[in-house]
């Protein structure tokens, strides 16, 4: 599809978008469900998902021992298999020293400075994704849990907020798009519900691993907005908000989309 397609698309999108609530719970579906039946072949079998390079890759540099004090993941924590399960479906997750929610990416870093006495890793950085692939792996087939009380419900509603607010020269909100239309067609593909299940994932557009937060952005210069930052509140809280509408639903990280 040429630029100049691609941007009528989106117009015609929004001239006929209903402006629709939530989707009920009932109705919500992965972004798996969909995919092709070649693509979701791809993700079932662990040998052929490409994503599974960088959890291998995040299993040997959790047993690995790095900064001034010489300490591994593995030293505090033990048998990711054990210790992890569980926690990516329940991240963001509230960080009392820091007031308010972090993602993976933030809590494996925080560990990193704090614990190890590391430098952070970069944002999309292989080793980064590698670490969080293969802690996320831990939570495949559990259900989205992150806690929603007086600590995080502020931050939800900033993350609701960025949601449906419109942004950027096409003047779009996220809703529209995958509120008002999902299942419908975008340049070749089914718009999904952007239930964040499968990250950091394998995107066969980017021919590699990314994290939630690099999608965001994506879908922010697709609309012709300024991208926040990685790390931005506003990111973190939008993908808080994205996690609670998704609560209850299966994990399947490190997914494979298109």
């Amino acid at each position: 599809m040429t630029p100049l397609r691609g941007l009528w698309a989106v117009i015609l999108l929004t001239a006929t978008a209903a402006f629709a609530a939530e989707i009920p719970r009932a109705e919500r579906r992965s972004g798996y469900d969909f995919m092709s039946r070649e693509t979701r072949a791809m993700q079932d079998d662990d040998t052929a998902n490409p994503a599974m390079l960088w959890v291998l890759e995040g299993e040997a540099l959790w047993r690995r021992q790095v900064g001034a004090v010489g300490r591994a993941c593995a030293d505090c924590h033990g048998d990711a298999r054990t210790t992890m399960k569980g926690v990516a479906a329940r991240h963001p997750a509230f960080d009392a020293a820091r007031g308010r929610p972090v993602t993976l990416e933030q809590r494996i870093n925080g560990c990193r400075v704090e614990r190890q006495q590391a430098p952070p890793l970069a944002y999309e950085s292989r080793e980064l994704l590698a670490l969080t692939a293969y802690v996320a792996r831990q939570s495949r087939g559990l259900p989205i849990d992150v806690t929603i009380d007086a600590r995080t419900q502020p931050f939800v509603d900033a993350g609701r907020a960025t949601f449906y607010r419109r942004q950027g020269q096409l003047n779009l909100a996220c809703s529209q798009c995958h509120d008002d239309n999902w299942g419908r067609q975008l340049a070749g593909n089914a718009i999904p519900q952007a239930h964040p299940t499968g990250y950091p994932i394998y995107r066969l557009e980017w021919q590699g691993v990314g994290s939630l937060e690099r999608r965001l952005r994506g879908c922010l210069v697709g609309i012709r907005a300024e991208p926040y930052e990685f790390g931005a509140a506003d990111l973190v809280d939008l993908e808080l908000y994205l996690m609670s509408r998704a609560a209850g639903m299966k994990m399947d990280a490190p997914a494979i989309r298109p």
